[in-house]
């Protein structure tokens, strides 16, 4: 195999291993054989083009309309003229393919159900990328470039399906892939440098250089995989890893700071990967509504919500009673049992809000102005069993428009507002609000104009940002996700004169039966929570499609005991376009949460959308590639078949014949073909001038044989010779153990290169072209043969009538009168 065939085999491994990073982000692996296809169809597509005479740069641009057209034969077939020729309403076609599975980006979480959208995008960039690697490595030479669209894929599938426990093997793959490709290179390279580099029969120095090589890669990769276990995990937030000591370690006093966690949070909502964080089980009937909090941030510099520098004490166990909570409101104890896996190493203690008593274990400060656990030094919740008991606080609408003077504490630190704090913003919460006369009725206005009224939607496809441009952007797009809607309510609620802040957490985690909860990263939220003296701090819900609304929320609602499990109904902005995807039985939140693969699969079959596997354009494509395929190997195929049919004849004795004269002319002219067709294949073109013993010497020579291979060879050619030129009936010995010896010596001297050619692409399969034309240069022969008989067969009595009739007329002519 040539250097270039093998980095183009090489460079199209590399991306389909690179590729399997990608298969944890859909349900469905099958879309991953369809971009196998396509790498291959690039890989050949690159190769044929090679072989022509064109610019390089040509090369890309032809594979890249090779795969367009085979994107729009698999995704777009139906709408092909007459099924295969491309045309406006094919592109048309693709294009809102490629809308929709933008949408299901939008809507679906990860791993996401394998809609015709998302397999367009996922097939297509992988396609993409396959071209890059094969034009950097192969068309232009530059192998080791190739890594950086390598590495840009394994980063996206990695980085979007957050915390894979199969990082490991994914980045093993993509790795193994990327040194093939390096070593076909230095290979190449070390070729061009002589034959000093490249060692004598024995190779030393090159073998030395090649086998450092190796041990240099595999270090590598083994140093890579090995090396993260050994280095600490550096972050700090609410929620996910514990990082640096960001908490104090003293008693009394000790102060605690993080990084800034509205970031991280953003973070993990635009790429879950449904993994479990914890599960709880809890006591009284709101146990489906209740959300599990972390912490607050309370302080709004106009940049960005975070939280104050704070003072922690040690953990009393039994907390102090909630701030403004009066013994009017009811609040009724309610025990909760929480069982934290591996994967959440938060150095925040989830709890339901306001809690009352906790005693994890391990060691745990307390900040009292937020009532958060904070983990002392190193202690995380990873693995932790925990009981924590708190209050199911429900007031009454009368309470909440009957709340008390706010204290002047509260006041100062949770309605501060920076002093470029935007006008426009205060306007529009003045607007909203209007009419509104209690702070409680402001608060329940603007929470139903974000869920109900205002035309906002659900979207993580937008930036992260909780400062005054990005609140001034929300208002203006109506976008955004949960950090959006809780930092814009809560800043535009302390516009309106009403304490609050962002709180950090989970909402209720899904149910596993009676009241146990499993919550996964998709729960991770934010919201606002909102003061009104006599209850204390209340959550308050202005996020779409998310969470649920709490009972006190709604003004007109009696109080009640039974949890609202329902999520908010947001009505749909009109500027909202639905999933073409997408389950009309299936709501924007089960969409989001990724719990609509059921209900996807039977809304396509009822749509009688069919699988990309049961089109016959798809069936056409896996033929082709079949078909492909066996031409490939078809010369090795049919050079075994030969080499065993010629050996078996050569060997055969007939039944009564003398063991020295066995073999028949037909027997000893196959082993001669034999021998001279597996020197051809390994190098040794034949030459038809030279007699049988100078073409056996001749190969002898070229093919480095030793003492006993150069003999069978001469034996063989001898037998020839006789066929040949000496008087007929003469025979010969059995020859197949000659040529298989005189074969072997020559693989033996071949180099590593020169024998998967002849294994691969035997050089002597030339003859089966030459077979093949012959045939048909014979049947065309034979058919115009046949046409010829058969059209004179046709006009035959006509000529003939015709030539009587020329010989009558002259006849009468010449009569005499």
């Amino acid at each position: 195999m040539t250097t270039r065939a093998k980095l183009t085999v090489y460079s199209a491994l590399a991306t389909a291993l690179a590729t399997l990073c990608l298969l944890p982000l859909v349900t469905s692996g099958g879309w991953y054989l369809h971009a196998c296809l396509l790498v291959a169809l690039s890989a050949a597509a690159g190769a044929g083009l090679r072989r022509l005479p064109l610019p390089r740069w040509l090369v890309p641009a032809g594979q890249l309309l090779v795969l367009v057209y085979a994107l729009m034969l698999g995704f777009a077939g139906s709408a092909m003229t007459a099924g295969v020729l491309p045309g406006p309403r094919a592109l048309d076609a693709v294009g809102t393919l490629l809308d929709r599975g933008l949408q299901d980006i939008q809507e679906y979480a990860i791993p996401a159900p394998a809609t015709p959208g998302l397999r367009l995008i996922l097939v297509g960039s992988v396609a993409l990328v396959a071209v890059v690697v094969d034009a950097v490595a192969v068309t232009f030479r530059k192998a080791a470039l190739a890594g950086l669209p390598l590495l840009a894929l394994y980063s996206v599938g990695t980085g979007l399906a957050d915390k894979d426990s199969r990082a490991w093997l994914w980045f093993l793959f993509a790795a193994f892939g990327y040194l093939l490709l390096l070593l076909a290179e230095g290979q190449d390279r070390l070729s061009r440098w002589g034959r000093v580099f490249h060692g004598g029969a024995r190779g030393e120095s090159g073998g030395r250089l090649s086998h450092n090589g190796h041990r240099i890669g595999s270090l590598a990769l083994a140093t890579a995989l090995v090396l993260p276990l050994f280095l600490g995990q550096w972050e700090l937030d609410l929620f996910g890893n514990r990082t640096g000591n960001g908490t104090g370690t003293g008693g009394s006093g000790s102060g605690v700071t993080t990084l800034d966690p509205l970031v991280t949070l953003a973070a993990k909502l635009s790429r879950p990967s449904g993994e479990e964080m914890l599960t709880y089980t809890m006591s009284g009937d709101n146990a489906g509504s209740t959300y599990l909090r972390t912490g607050a941030l309370d302080e709004f510099d106009g940049t960005e919500w975070k939280l104050s520098p704070k003072d922690v004490t040690g953990n009393p166990r039994a907390l102090p009673t909630p701030e403004g909570l009066a013994p009017t409101v009811t609040a009724d104890p309610v025990a909760t049992a929480f069982t934290v896996t591996d994967r959440m190493d938060s150095g925040w203690l989830p709890m339901p809000y306001p809690a009352t008593e906790a005693d994890p274990p391990g060691s745990w400060k307390y900040e009292g102005s937020t009532r958060t656990l904070i983990g002392d030094g190193k202690q995380t919740t990873r693995g932790l069993r925990y009981e924590v008991t708190s209050l199911d606080v429900r007031p009454t609408a009368a309470q909440l428009r009957t709340a008390g003077q706010v204290p002047e504490a509260i006041a100062k630190r949770y309605l501060t507002l920076p002093g470029d704090f935007p006008q426009a913003v205060a306007t529009i919460a003045t607007d909203v609000t209007r009419g509104r006369t209690t702070g409680y009725d402001k608060a329940v206005a603007l929470q139903t104009w974000f869920t109900r009224t205002g035309g906002f939607t659900y979207s993580t496809d937008v930036g992260n940002g909780t400062g005054n441009d990005a609140i001034l952007t929300f208002l203006e797009n109506k976008k955004g996700f949960c950090v959006h809607y809780a930092s814009t309510m809560a800043a535009m609620a302390r516009a309106l004169g009403i304490p609050a802040r962002v709180a950090l957490g989970f909402t209720p985690g899904q149910g596993l039966g009676g009241k146990s909860f499993k919550v996964t990263d998709r729960e991770y939220h934010a919201w606002p929570e909102l003061y009104f003296q006599g209850t204390g701090w209340l959550r308050f819900e202005p996020t779409p499609t998310r969470g649920s609304t709490p009972d006190y929320s709604d003004p007109v609602a009696a109080p009640s005991t039974a949890p609202t499990q329902q999520p908010t109904s947001a009505a749909p902005s009109a500027g909202a376009v639905p999933s073409a995807s997408a389950s009309s039985s299936c709501d924007s939140r089960q969409r989001q949460l990724g719990d609509c693969a059921d209900q996807e699969k039977a809304a396509l079959k009822a749509q009688g959308q069919r699988s990309w596997w049961l089109s016959w354009q798809a069936l056409a494509m896996l033929a082709g590639g079949l078909a492909l395929i066996a031409l490939l190997i078809a010369p090795m195929v049919w050079r075994a078949w030969v080499r065993r049919r010629r050996l078996g004849t050569a060997g055969r004795r007939r039944p009564g014949a003398d063991p020295r004269t066995d073999l028949t002319d037909q027997q000893v002219l196959a082993a001669w073909e034999e021998l001279v067709d597996s020197a051809w294949d390994l190098g040794i073109p034949p030459d038809d001038s030279r007699t049988p013993r100078s073409a056996a010497r001749r190969i002898a020579e070229a093919g480095e044989l030793d003492a006993a291979a150069t003999a069978a060879a001469g034996r063989v050619a001898l037998a020839t010779e006789r066929v040949l030129y000496a008087p007929a009936g003469r025979g010969a010995p059995a020859l197949a153990p000659d040529v298989r010896t005189a074969r072997e010596g020559l693989l033996a001297s071949a180099r590593r290169a020169g024998r998967a050619r002849a294994l691969l692409l035997p050089p002597s399969s030339a003859r089966l072209w030459w077979r093949a034309t012959d045939r048909v240069d014979d049947a065309r022969d034979a058919v115009r043969g046949r046409l010829s008989r058969a059209g004179a067969a046709l006009t035959g009595p006509f000529r003939r009538a015709r030539a009587r009739l020329r010989g009558g007329r002259n006849g009468s002519t010449d009569r005499p009168e």
